[in-house]
């Protein structure tokens, strides 16, 4: 289920809202746009940090198609 929602912000170029364990234990709530998806990655602009991130597949622990649009320059 994870995927079909990554791949699915990633062909309608839509920003996906998403919950977040970091490697150090950390939850957080992130807006991001998806730029490219590997087998355990996802490559996408953080609306947060205001850059490129990567984000490991396996810690996402909640994904949903973010309904305002937003515009980013990457």
């Amino acid at each position: 289920m994870m995927n079909s929602t990554l791949l699915r912000s990633l062909k309608e170029d839509s920003v996906l809202e998403i919950i977040y364990l970091s490697e150090k234990g950390q939850v957080s709530q992130r807006r991001i746009q998806v730029l490219d998806i590997t087998e355990d990655y996802v490559r996408a602009y953080c609306f947060l940090r205001k850059t490129k991130r990567t984000f490991k597949i396996s810690n996402i622990l909640s994904s949903r198609i973010f309904k305002q649009h937003y515009e980013y320059s990457g």
